[in-house]
């Protein structure tokens, strides 16, 4: 069977990287004449077959919107994958079609660039969940239009999140109102942006109540490449968890119910999210609910400006939720 040739096949051919191929077939700028028509006949050579979209996308018809994702959130969070669905919800009635790739922890170590880029299929990207600084570098110097989708960079890269700083600060507040001082938080903080601004959320209530935080309740939940890790319930148990999303807040209940804890007359549990694990929990979940709709309208409506309008900046957008009360909080005020 005939080898499809991709981008990384004529950058090797020629010595030159996967990301100027990108810029001399795509007709993007940072490439000299000279260099674009040598790739251009290498590539006839090769076999390369070309994409449509670009030229679809000059003459008004219709192109495509590629959706990257980590595996690592893929594969076993419902949260993306709501996401997701509902990002082609949006795309229906536009004349843009998504197309997904998901990338493997190999491909964002070795920096390699995703097929749908590769083989010049998009016009413009939607990137979801975190992905290391050096792998963005190498999207970014793609020039292909581009938005980071529930979290940032510190670069001036553009981007969609919910209110997480916000969002947490509320529901420990709300804790607080319920009388519980000893609060824990759950979530590796250094995983993601998003976790990160979860756990200062909850730091600026507890700081604005003067309500001390122990170092050793800030309780990790995944390991450095953001896989699930088996929760280490710290010596002295707080009165109340703040975790930094739905699933591990279901996970923690159990948890603590095998050790004999009754959620929530002996601990209080919050979670973030509010999407499948918030309701089947026994108890189900108090939690903040992220509006994924709202989110998947904007990172629709944001690509599609960029696309069309090269010098459209976005900035930071942050969509607003909500603290959706239910029982898993108890109320231990004397």
């Amino acid at each position: 069977m005939k080898k499809n040739i991709t981008m990384r096949d004529i950058a090797k051919e020629l010595n030159k990287s996967t990301v100027t191929v990108s810029k001399a077939l795509s007709g993007r700028e940072g490439v000299s004449e000279e260099l674009r028509e040598i790739i251009k006949v290498k590539a006839q050579e090769m076999g390369y077959r070309y994409n449509s979209a670009a030229k679809s996308m000059k003459e008004g018809v219709n192109y495509n919107i590629g959706i990257l994702v980590s595996n690592k959130f893929f594969e076993d969070n419902s949260f993306y994958s709501n996401l997701y669905r509902h990002i082609v919800l949006k795309l229906n009635g536009t004349n843009f079609f998504g197309i997904l790739e998901i990338l493997t922890e190999e491909q964002e170590l070795s920096a390699e660039l995703p097929a749908i880029i590769e083989n010049n299929k998009i016009d413009g990207l939607i990137v979801m969940g975190e992905m290391s600084k050096k792998y963005l570098k190498l999207l970014k110097e793609t020039e292909i239009p581009y938005v980071l989708l529930d979290f940032y960079n510190d670069s001036d890269m553009e981007s969609i999140v919910s209110d997480n700083i916000f969002g947490c600060y509320m529901l420990t507040n709300y804790l607080i109102q319920k009388g519980h001082r000893e609060i824990a938080f759950v979530g590796n903080i250094y995983a993601t942006s998003s976790i990160m601004d979860r756990y200062l959320g909850t730091l600026k209530s507890l700081l604005q109540h003067h309500i001390p935080f122990q170092n050793e309740w800030l309780i990790c939940d995944r390991d450095e490449k953001g896989r699930f890790i088996k929760i280490e319930l710290p010596r002295i148990l707080p009165t109340a968890f703040v975790c930094n999303c739905d699933q591990i807040a279901y996970t923690l209940i159990q948890q603590l119910k095998e050790k004999g804890y009754r959620v929530p007359e002996d601990i209080s549990v919050v979670g973030f999210d509010d999407y499948i694990y918030s309701t089947i929990s026994k108890p189900q979940l108090t939690t903040y609910r992220v509006d994924v709709e709202q989110m998947a309208v904007t990172a629709v409506k944001s690509i599609v400006k960029k696309i069309k309008n090269p010098d459209y900046k976005i900035g930071r957008k942050v969509v607003c939720g909500k603290v959706i009360i239910r029982d898993s909080v108890a109320d231990i005020k004397q």
